[in-house]
């Protein structure tokens, strides 16, 4: 059975789990190796039958455990020409493991066809995957953007599972802790999407195949899960004149919610209360 798992998502470190029961990919490591290796293992998942990281950029949250971990079990690194010129630059790559580098072509690893596309961030050259797993179902990951482009927008439709960033909800944010320079950063072109740009986004995900979406990459400061949740369950056009197709709306029973439960089948906790920014076991998702 394929698996998606987001195995930790926020500022304090993200990776997502792409695979099966035989094994898979892991889309960044901004953990330690350690808290990475228990996180695969609660969840069954043998780190040494992983066929490869793939990083989507070169922030610490994203690439915090490359070196370890890629060192300790010999797993190949894959990234965007610019993303490995600065792991390189900065002692993230030395040597132990394979590195490849992308250019959005599709690649096949183990019976995996992946391909990224690209994001716009505050890095040096940032993406996102899109994985065809072994049966034949895909996943994406897509989050750290400031906003959706017509690449992304290509590149996500016809996905079976997206996990896609809803980082911060815009009054929050305004009227937090952090500095101004840095609400500005977050709030632009390359910085992050918030809870109303992700809403926008995912109507057109939807229509076109997407049907189990893991909102993701919320702020701990500036985000609450509720928020978040009742941006997305809006579903800003999906009112009457939506193209929804109507046995999708049939399945959505009483209002947004039914359909929430039928086609956002997961939601990642945004770091307040008891599941600390990661989805428990429970949530990992088969597709």
């Amino acid at each position: 059975m394929a698996r998606v798992c987001q195995l930790f998502s926020g500022s304090s470190g993200n990776s997502t789990f792409i695979g099966n029961s035989d094994g898979g990919i892991l889309v960044d490591a901004g953990v330690s190796a350690k808290r990475l290796s228990a996180a695969l293992t609660e969840r069954g998942i043998d780190p040494e039958s992983l066929s490869g990281v793939f990083v989507t950029h070169e922030h610490g949250d994203h690439i915090a455990g490359v070196r370890v971990f890629c060192s300790k079990y010999n797993i190949p690194l894959f990234a965007t020409r610019g993303t490995l010129e600065i792991l390189e630059r900065d002692g993230h790559i030395n040597g132990k493991f394979k590195t490849v580098e992308l250019d959005y072509g599709e690649i096949e690893l183990d019976g995996y066809k992946i391909k990224n596309f690209r994001t716009s961030h505050d890095s040096a050259e940032s993406c996102g995957y899109k994985v065809e797993l072994p049966d034949g179902r895909k996943a994406a990951v897509c989050t750290d953007l400031g906003f959706v482009s017509e690449e992304v927008k290509k590149a996500l439709c016809k996905t079976d599972l997206l996990v896609f960033e809803s980082n911060h909800d815009i009054d929050m944010l305004k009227t937090g802790i952090y500095p101004y320079s840095l609400k500005q950063r977050i709030m632009s072109p390359i910085g992050h999407l918030s809870n109303d740009a992700c809403a926008d986004a995912l109507p057109l995900f939807v229509k076109n195949g997407v049907t189990r979406i893991i909102l993701s990459h919320l702020s701990e400061h500036n985000n609450l899960t509720i928020y978040a949740k009742k941006a997305a369950v809006s579903l800003r056009e999906y009112e009457g004149r939506d193209g929804l197709p109507s046995h999708r709306r049939k399945k959505a029973g009483r209002g947004n919610d039914g359909f929430l439960k039928e086609n956002y089948a997961e939601y990642l906790h945004s770091g307040r209360g008891k599941t600390k920014g990661k989805i428990p076991a429970r949530r990992l998702c088969g597709i």
